[in-house]
């Protein structure tokens, strides 16, 4: 392993060390494609290395998957925590005070679904937060392209829906 990669492993440690809640590929992709880092692939391999390592942890849906650091992780941060610069370590903190609000928004909710016993399909949608459960709604779905539809609405309406459960739940 290059000290490149130590670095971008020790750098994926610290981003999901600093924050209360996961991030996603595609949060942490994202910030290391914008800052100029390194590459797509180089991030892929980086994060699949950090799950083989067991330094960090999944939980997939049909479309994301969201990771947290593991209590090796923060050991192995703490180790080499020193391996990152104070400039990289500004780089995200700013990230993360300028994201924060959508940041959180988007790993506060998920939904996925998968086969009922019987027919059709279960579809689960949450709502957290951090790690207190605002909302848990499984619904029974026909189709898989249903299933796919209420994952994919969940993310554009869940707060419309939840303002809809509670309007009406607490009359």
């Amino acid at each position: 392993m290059t000290e490149l990669d130590t670095m971008y492993r020790i750098m994926i440690l610290y981003m999901l060390n600093k924050l209360e809640y996961p991030l996603t590929n595609t949060q942490i992709t994202n910030f290391i494609l914008e800052k100029d880092y390194t590459n797509y692939f180089t991030v892929q391999q980086t994060i699949s290395d950090l799950l083989s390592s067991e330094l960090i942890t999944a939980e997939s849906t049909h479309n994301n998957t969201r990771y947290r650091i593991t209590d090796e992780g923060k050991e192995t941060l703490r180790f080499f925590g020193d391996k990152i610069s104070p400039g990289i370590k500004k780089d995200i903190s700013d990230y993360f005070e300028e994201h924060h609000f959508e940041l959180k928004k988007e790993t506060s909710s998920f939904a996925d679904f998968f086969k009922a016993s019987g027919s059709g399909y279960q579809v689960r949608c949450q709502i957290k937060n951090l790690e207190e459960t605002v909302l848990d709604l499984t619904l029974h779905v026909a189709t898989r392209e249903q299933a796919l539809a209420v994952c994919d609405n969940w993310q554009k309406q869940k707060d419309e829906v939840y303002a809809l459960l509670m309007d009406n739940l607490l009359k």
